[in-house]
């Protein structure tokens, strides 16, 4: 388990109200350390992906979930489709 870095909170507080801790939860236990092949599990080397999967819910905890399975399958997956494929600094831009 990788806690969340304070731009990721930033994110999941603005996307998720409410259920910020039910989404923070996801976070920190499915799209973590445990994801295949990535290296950097720290915080704010999870940012790329967790940032792909936030953008991606839309503020929907059923689609969050769907999304970090994905990502447990393969993160580029997600990536790519967040927009954030291409540069490793792209998900920087984004904030919702």
């Amino acid at each position: 388990m990788v806690e969340l870095s304070p731009a990721t909170r930033e994110a999941l507080e603005t996307l998720f109200h409410a259920q910020t801790d039910e989404a923070a939860e996801l976070l920190r236990t499915e799209c973590s350390d445990n994801l295949p092949l990535w290296v950097d599990t720290t915080p704010e080397g999870l940012e790329r992906i967790r940032f792909a999967v936030l953008k991606l819910s839309n503020g929907d905890i059923p689609e969050l979930r769907r999304h970090i399975k994905q990502a447990q399958v393969d993160w580029r997956d997600v990536l790519v489709a967040a927009g954030f494929g291409h540069d490793p600094a792209a998900h920087r831009g984004w904030m919702p």
